[in-house]
């Protein structure tokens, strides 16, 4: 009895289970949504003419890369946990290079009218240019494979960065400005205690914004470099050889790592963000 006792309330403490326990029924949505598009694909896929495979032939063709990930053959015959890893290198030092212009770059912007003016074309000119039409002009550029993919993805990231900034910077309230100006706040001050903390959910927006667009641009920074280990190359290799079941499950691993980047992102905010501005 005594024993009994012990067992459940050690199942009541248990905060992992009582926190799952909380968010089972959120889970039976998205998984029921889940399982009725695998169905309706799989559907589609017995039409007579059809040329796509089903959820069930892309598992059966994929088994071996679906059940081995870590893999190593040597050169670019790896698993798919290699080829994700190395095109989020990638993505992380152009996405970083970004991240530090792209902030600079917003900060100098909203505190100059003129500055704003004077770039603000420029900026809305680039913006709308998709990331596949940046490879030819890169490649002419820079003339090697790896610094073009990296200002492929550096330039797809730095314009949400850049402006949701320098909204950030312009929608300061003047009673902010003129307390600073009350008392007398140098320049450095006046950024860590009043500018910074102000634009920061400007900022964080405009970050998980673009950590996506940057691992959506590594397909087409990807393509470029032949014969390199990645994701992108992984899924043109497979179009090449007419292996539609791999581009398939590229593309999940594609959408699932872009999921974890953006509720990464979402949890370095909720760390960061004081609970007013969430």
């Amino acid at each position: 009895m005594v024993t009994l006792q012990r067992r459940q309330n050690t199942t009541v403490q248990n905060p992992w289970l009582s926190r799952l326990q909380k968010q089972f029924p959120d889970l039976i949505p998205p998984l029921s949504a889940l399982l009725i598009f695998l169905v309706v694909w799989q559907l589609f896929t017995w039409i007579p003419g059809a040329t796509l495979p089903g959820p069930i032939q892309v598992v059966q063709d994929t088994w071996i890369l679906i059940m081995y990930p870590f893999y190593d053959r040597g050169g670019i015959d790896k698993g798919l946990f290699w080829q994700v890893l190395a095109s989020l290198q990638r993505v992380a030092i152009g996405y970083s290079l970004a991240a530090v212009i792209g902030i600079s770059l917003g900060i100098a912007i909203g505190m100059s009218k003129s500055l704003s003016k004077a770039l603000d074309p420029m900026i809305q000119l680039f913006r709308t240019v998709p990331p596949l039409a940046w490879v030819p002009i890169s490649l002419a550029a820079l003339r090697q494979n790896e610094p073009a993919a990296l200002f492929v993805i550096f330039i797809t990231a730095i314009w949400p960065i850049l402006i949701n900034t320098a909204v950030g910077v312009k929608q300061i309230p003047q009673d902010y400005n003129n307390v600073a100006k009350v008392l007398q706040l140098s320049r450095k001050e006046y950024f860590i205690n009043i500018l910074i903390p102000a634009a920061l959910p400007y900022i964080f927006t405009g970050l998980r914004i673009a950590i996506g667009l940057a691992w959506l641009a590594i397909i087409a920074a990807e393509i470029i470099m032949s014969g390199i280990v990645g994701i992108g190359f992984f899924i043109w290799d497979a179009y090449q050889n007419n292996n539609v079941s791999e581009i398939i499950l590229a593309l999940v691993y594609i959408g699932v790592v872009g999921l974890i980047l953006d509720k990464f992102m979402l949890w370095i905010q909720s760390r960061i963000l004081p609970e007013e501005q969430k």
